[in-house]
């Protein structure tokens, strides 16, 4: 049986506590059984993301793949949909699914990832590249964007009023407007919707492709405000923080084929979200204390940056 990574093990049990730590004990003996059922053996050590184990493996004919089996989540659910739709277009191929166990058996792939690339705008455009390539027509079933618009109109709302911050009232109300104009009425398109570097691998057959999608139907663009808000920090140290900044959301749009105004308004909705979100619970790479504060400017001083930018759409 497998060894359950250590460091997987601890963050698992401190963000699900006990439901977590019954999982983690069951997780060897479900990735057997997979194992047996889709006629594969290890083949390598056990890797994991921050939901999910990545397992290594030979299939019955001899070729490389892995299982994925991730912690059960809503936000799991339609990770397999998302393949299925693509059928590896811009993404890894899935070759065998198990929804109950929340895993999967797919496509091996080198875990090097986007990330590691220097180039910086070689890597907006091979992920606005990528971006284009997943918009394909969303099969029913999948989740809506426009579903969540409400809610988020109203955690801004929420967060404007309970909180205290730097943002002025029209950053703020530019990102409402944003919800209001393109949130409730997004086309029906397959959207990765949670597009950063790190969920592009080099590939075999070809060259990127995207893992981890979280499977929603919307407005493509949404993804540009997602790839902006995860390159923001490779910003920090730049010369002239506005260019930069319209250089990354204009190769993004130019590349993945979407209007470079919708790309702004959702950017910049996407850094007032983050910038209540980093009050509220921190960052990854800082959670509290000055490093949390040092970011949290400079997300705000991003989301104000973005509204001179962000023409309002009717």
């Amino acid at each position: 049986m497998i060894e359950v990574p250590e460091a997987f093990a601890r963050t698992t049990v401190e963000r699900e506590g006990e439901v977590g730590a019954a999982w983690l004990a069951e997780l060897p003996q479900i990735v057997d059984e997979l194992l047996r059922r889709w006629g594969c053996g290890p083949d390598g050590e056990v890797m994991h993301g921050g939901v999910g184990i990545i397992v290594p493996v030979r299939r019955g004919d001899g070729a490389a793949a892995v299982v994925k089996v991730s912690f059960p989540h809503p936000g799991n659910v339609h990770e397999p949909d998302a393949f299925v739709a693509w059928g590896g277009r811009g993404a890894v191929l899935l070759h065998e699914r198990d929804d109950d166990r929340f895993a999967m058996l797919l496509e091996r792939v080198h875990t090097s990832t986007l990330a590691e690339v220097e180039d910086g705008e070689e890597v907006v455009t091979v992920a606005g590249l990528i971006s284009r390539r997943l918009a394909v027509p969303a099969p029913p079933g999948l989740p809506r964007l426009r579903d969540q618009a409400d809610a988020w109109e109203e955690q801004l709302r929420k967060d404007a009023g309970e909180l205290a911050h730097a943002l002025p009232g029209h950053v703020v109300d530019a990102a409402v407007a944003t919800v209001r104009d393109l949130g409730r009425a997004q086309p029906d398109l397959l959207l990765h919707g949670d597009l950063h570097a790190r969920n592009i691998l080099r590939g075999e057959r070809e060259p990127w492709l995207a893992v981890d999608p979280k499977g929603y139907a919307g407005d493509p663009a949404y993804d540009g405000g997602t790839l902006l808000k995860s390159r923001a920090l490779t910003l920090l140290e730049a010369d002239d923080l506005r260019r930069a900044v319209h250089r990354v959301l204009d190769i993004f749009a130019e590349t993945a084929d979407v209007d470079p105004a919708r790309v702004r308004r959702w950017a910049q909705f996407h850094a007032v979200q983050a910038a209540f979100w980093g009050r509220r619970h921190g960052f990854r790479r800082a959670r509290g204390g000055a490093g949390r504060d040092r970011l949290v400017e400079f997300v705000d001083h991003l989301a104000e940056l973005l509204t001179e930018g962000a023409a309002v759409i009717r």
